[in-house]
């Protein structure tokens, strides 16, 4: 749609005049491929929901306002970081890797009395999968359960990645499963799944470290993302409970991605009050 702003009328000599239209293109904000992509973030488990920070856009434009030439007022740095939001570890972490009187895979708290952490909690948090799923025999695989969930209601492809923008003094001794897959289709709580390439050295993590980045693909990929809170809808409650689980029943869960698009309600994403 075209809209005039404003008609600007200049007197010249000789009764002559010049008449300057100014026009801008508004944008139809009806057509869902314009404006900012909103996705919903909330938490499938709201008791004890105050250790799990929101998550956050990574921004290092506040690391150096002095100098116009700074790497992080690159507008290419910054576009970058726009994209990315970083998910906080809860809680503090300090174990280690061991196998029990059978010779079953197994992990050792090391804060022992000291950790804030209760055994009875942190035990249905974190585990050790199965030893036939390890993807290396020497590489045992660990996961973190987390309540975090990611919605959105047009085509949005969440990447979960490694921190790789915060620097650690004392590196993990592995690397974590990354994973990819559209959150408008196939919303699901995520966990932090670990390949513990040295397992003989302990892994350490304290609250409010960076456990991870969510990536967010759009289309086109210059729309910018907003992230807000959501609502826990009847709608999307039942939507959960439908495609939750299905990788207990079928190996290439992507192949559901059309039966659940035919079932999927018309809106997943309702702000919580207060964040819209």
């Amino acid at each position: 749609m075209q809209n005039v702003i404003n008609r600007l009328t200049l007197a010249e000599p000789e009764g002559l005049r010049m008449d300057i239209h100014v026009t801008y293109e508004r944008p139809d904000h009806d057509d869902p491929q314009t404006g900012p992509v909103r996705v919903g973030w909330l938490l499938t488990d709201r008791k004890g929901g105050i250790v799990f920070d929101p998550p956050e856009r990574v921004r290092s434009v506040e690391m150096n306002k002095t100098h116009a030439k700074s790497a992080s007022r690159c507008p290419a740095v910054i576009n970058l970081e726009s994209r990315y939001f970083v998910v906080k570890c809860p809680f503090d972490l300090h174990i280690a890797f061991t196998r029990d009187k059978d010779g079953k895979p197994a992990l050792r708290n090391l804060a022992g009395d000291a950790s804030p952490v209760r055994a009875k909690k942190l035990s249905q948090h974190l585990h050790v999968t199965s030893e036939k799923e390890w993807r290396y025999p020497d590489r045992p695989t660990i996961q973190l359960s987390l309540p975090y969930l990611f919605i959105a209601d047009e085509p949005v492809y969440m990447s979960q990645v490694s921190p790789f923008m915060h620097y650690s003094k004392e590196p993990l001794p592995g690397t974590i499963f990354g994973g990819r897959f559209p959150i408008n289709l196939w919303p699901r709580p995520l966990m932090w799944a670990f390949e513990w390439h040295e397992p003989d050295k302990p892994i350490k993590l304290s609250r409010g470290e960076p456990l991870f980045y969510a990536l967010f693909e759009t289309s086109p990929q210059d729309r910018p993302v907003q992230v807000i809170e959501a609502e826990v809808t009847p709608e999307l409650q039942e939507y959960l409970d439908l495609v939750s689980g299905a990788v207990n029943y079928v190996n290439q869960t992507f192949s559901l991605f059309k039966a659940a698009e035919e079932r999927r309600p018309a809106k997943l994403v309702t702000p919580r009050k207060g964040t819209a």
